[in-house]
């Protein structure tokens, strides 16, 4: 890694009680989506801005490395996806100008990068990432796509809790009464991506593959603060099923290990 950037690749313990609580996620027929009457800043029933850092405790070689040619190991490609996958030519990618492949939407977030999360508007959440100098966009309400696809398409964004099903459930004992401050979630739909690469070794995804996010925000009774995303991507083109993630970030206290840098191929190191 560039930069002063230091990647936390240790298992972390705490990580297992954070897995533990997205675990708990449950299904309220009843629910309702979060009020949206307001701006969706003044609405938000989580605080997700700040900088955040990956803490990559499994798939460490496919994530911190770029894996061999052709190596899909747990990605539910079906055999066009695997014969695309073993035509992967990191020159060509060079050549044609499309060294941020790996950094699309769909891939993004499995690199070790930060994040720096901020509101651009009372309806617009911007996610910047250092890897690859890209920008996400959440678009609370109505908001046209796009007609051109790009790297990070176009995401529609809206927030849920605990009583849509999509919230962290209250701890058993706790009760759950209308006294209860709930938890929320940030529900993300992302579809209009260019075509692009679940791996750095040229894994693929198609331009018509939809990917949904979950994002939740947990706090230890130690202080540490976690975000936890849960993504399902479909892919009719090259994967069989839909592929399902958990990915983690960990809160920093301040922007002091940012590292913006731009797109690049990474070949395999083996």
């Amino acid at each position: 890694m560039r930069g002063s950037s230091k990647w936390d690749a240790r298992p972390v313990m705490v990580l297992a009680g954070a897995i533990a609580l997205v675990a708990t996620l449950t299904l309220d027929l009843g629910a309702q989506q979060a009020p949206q009457g307001g701006a969706a800043r003044a609405v938000a029933p989580v605080d997700l801005t700040g900088y955040w850092v990956s803490v990559i405790t499994e798939d460490w070689p496919y994530r911190m490395m770029t894996p061999a040619k052709g190596d899909a190991a747990s990605v539910p490609l079906n055999p066009e996806g695997q014969r695309i996958t073993g035509q992967w030519d990191p020159d060509r990618d060079e050549r044609s100008n499309e060294q941020c492949r790996a950094y699309g939407a769909a891939g993004i977030m499995r690199l070790p990068v930060r994040l720096h999360i901020t509101w651009e508007n009372d309806t617009t959440l911007k996610m910047e990432i250092d890897a690859g100098q890209q920008v996400r966009l959440f678009h609370f309400g109505q908001a046209a796509a796009p007609r051109q696809a790009s790297w990070q398409g176009h995401s529609v964004a809206s927030w849920e809790t605990v009583a849509d099903g999509q919230g962290l459930a209250p701890a058993a004992g706790r009760g759950g009464g209308p006294q209860q401050q709930l938890s929320g979630s940030l529900k993300v739909t992302t579809s209009r991506m260019r075509p692009g690469y679940l791996r750095r070794n040229g894994v693929p995804y198609s331009g018509n593959a939809s990917m949904l996010e979950y994002f939740d925000r947990i706090t230890e009774p130690n202080g540490d603060v976690w975000l936890i995303l849960t993504s399902t991507l479909e892919d009719p083109t090259y994967l069989n099923i839909p592929y399902m993630l958990s990915t983690h970030f960990k809160k920093e206290p301040d922007g002091s290990k940012w590292n913006p840098r731009p797109c690049e191929v990474v070949r395999p190191t083996v």
